[in-house]
């Protein structure tokens, strides 16, 4: 038997239910794991209230990312074997448990350097950073770029992704705390988001030429101010949305700046490949270093909602089953 979150109805935090239940048994290419962390974004939050534009079949136990040992393997299995550390990318049965089906193909190397707490961190935050500022953003070295709201999780992602790929990095955060955590990952400039004037800050901090590139983190909050900040051919990737924003138009056709979005639904598996095998070679040579802000219990997942859901972050929340 096994421990699992159980989500019978969608609605608040507290329909996040611990259930016992069977352990899953592994069929052709799957991988049984046994949990040690699990990873809590806020599109488990949208899918949990019923808002979100894909929903699951009730009930349902949340969650993709985890990382843990593998214990038991399907038919057909190759390239992870019982024993091996991993993180998990995408489960089959849901990540919130103490043990995890998932395809062996989402399963990924994590090295002993890294602890299991640090190893939920990685999947969607890594993933989504990676695929904003490589390949969405398209960005080189030598460029600036504005990771706006560096304190989360894929926050200090893209600052960790930015900065090993030889850009200059600039990011915001809303604490004192926040600015020095986001400046300790790397980036070279760090002002406060919610400071007045902090846009004037960082287009001065560019010698008024604006940014190359922007990660955009609320984009219905700051998607207009971006446009402000943003330099001619400069391209926004927005990440995080909770709400609609008015915005002029003419300021983009003026730049002739690209404003983009993403979803990591959309990636090709092969794609998803190569994004992962770049993130396992900063996890390994140490350049990536999930930052953790909190671990809650398996029982405590609906905390660990209502935290992920908050300002202020600090890196990533994570439950411990």
């Amino acid at each position: 038997m096994m421990n699992a979150i159980r989500v019978a109805t969608f609605g608040a935090p507290e329909v996040l239910s611990v259930v016992s239940t069977a352990l899953p048994v592994p069929k052709v290419g799957e991988v049984l794991v046994k949990v040690g962390a699990v990873g809590v974004n806020p599109v488990e939050t949208y899918i949990r209230a019923g808002t979100y534009a894909r929903l699951p079949v009730l009930p349902y136990t949340p969650g993709n990312d985890l990382a843990g040992t593998v214990i038991a393997t399907g038919s057909d299995v190759s390239g992870v074997s019982v024993g091996d550390r991993v993180y998990s990318s995408m489960s089959i049965s849901g990540a919130y448990a103490d043990h995890a089906l998932c395809g062996a193909q989402h399963l990924h190397p994590l090295p002993e350097r890294v602890s299991f707490a640090q190893g939920a961190a990685v999947g969607v935050p890594y993933a989504t950073a990676w695929h904003a500022v490589v390949n969405r953003a398209r960005s080189v070295a030598g460029e600036t770029i504005l990771v706006h709201g560096a304190s989360g999780g894929v926050g200090i992602a893209a600052v960790q992704i930015a900065r090993s790929r030889g850009l200059h990095v600039i990011g915001t955060a809303g604490t004192e705390a926040g600015m020095a955590m986001v400046k300790d990952q790397g980036a070279h400039e760090v002002f406060n988001h919610t400071v007045e004037g902090y846009e004037d800050q960082i287009i001065d901090a560019t010698q008024g030429k604006g940014v190359d590139v922007i990660v955009e983190m609320l984009g219905n909050v700051n998607l207009d101010k971006d446009l402000d900040m943003v330099a001619p051919q400069g391209r926004i990737v927005i990440v995080g949305n909770r709400g609609r924003i008015e915005i002029d138009p003419r300021k983009i056709m003026s730049k002739e700046a690209i404003v983009t979005g993403l979803a990591l639904m959309n990636v090709p598996q092969n794609d998803m490949k190569a994004i992962h095998a770049g993130i396992c070679a900063g996890l390994e040579s140490g350049v990536f270093n999930p930052v953790i802000a909190k671990e809650y219990s398996l029982s405590e997942a609906p905390q660990a909602h209502e935290h992920v859901m908050k300002s202020g972050a600090m890196g990533k929340i994570v439950l411990i089953p």
